[in-house]
């Protein structure tokens, strides 16, 4: 007889979990669906709020809510810290899964593609990019190798001012090339050492501050 009572407690504090199609945060007044990317509450709440890509809204039927998601890092908690050229928005995709109280999410934002990041007119603070996907427990980033630029073989960080040379097309740090940014700005045209002649260099490095082209001097995307 007891043993029939508590089975019948168990079954009924066992509400049955159900999957949502969206859910509705109240306090921001926010629909959210698998496959959307939030802003989750840090348990520091002197930290940036944490990156998240929503894999599965779940709900058990006693208003409880959770949120199965998929962490992104920023370049600072991954192993190997954050490097030069790391943009300011810029996040990893994990593998590191977790299941959140939706209540923890304070907001919606977008992580774009590397690709896409670069061809905004306008970064908002709900902006972000991801080039990498990011092992937790070793470390290791996929792809392992991208790109390099500039005489530092430095990956392209899309905060920088470049300067892109008109004869081998290859794009450098105005520090790289003993140069201010004012005077990068300056640029009428530009080649590097490798591609002009001192005489070429004297021509073509005019820093004229009465006339300016933007079209070989960018950080390889519109400055924000």
């Amino acid at each position: 007889m007891c043993v029939c009572i508590v089975q019948q407690f168990m079954a009924k504090a066992r509400a049955p979990r159900r999957t949502l199609d969206s859910y509705t945060i109240k306090s921001i007044n926010k629909t959210i669906r698998a496959g959307d990317c939030v802003l989750m509450r840090p348990s520091d709440s002197s930290k940036p709020s944490y990156v998240a890509k929503v894999e599965k809204i779940e709900s058990d039927g006693r208003g409880s809510v959770k949120v199965h998601v998929r962490w992104y890092y920023r370049p600072e908690e991954s192993i190997g810290g954050r490097r030069q050229f790391h943009g300011s928005k810029e996040v990893f995709l994990s593998d590191h899964y977790d299941v959140q109280s939706a209540d923890t999410i304070e907001g919606k934002c977008t992580v774009h593609t590397f690709k896409s990041y670069t061809k905004l007119d306008a970064v908002g603070n709900d902006d972000f990019f991801c080039r990498f996907e990011y092992n937790s427990s070793t470390g290791a980033f996929n792809p392992d190798r991208v790109a390099v630029y500039c005489k530092c073989e430095m990956p392209y960080n899309p905060d920088d001012l470049m300067v892109q040379c008109e004869g081998c097309t290859d794009w450098f740090h105005p520090a790289c090339i003993d140069m201010t940014p004012e005077e990068a700005k300056r640029l009428e045209h530009f080649f590097c050492q490798n591609c002009s002649s001192e005489d070429q260099k004297k021509l073509l490095n005019s820093h004229n501050a009465s006339r300016h082209s933007d079209a070989k001097v960018d950080t390889k995307r519109r400055r924000r």
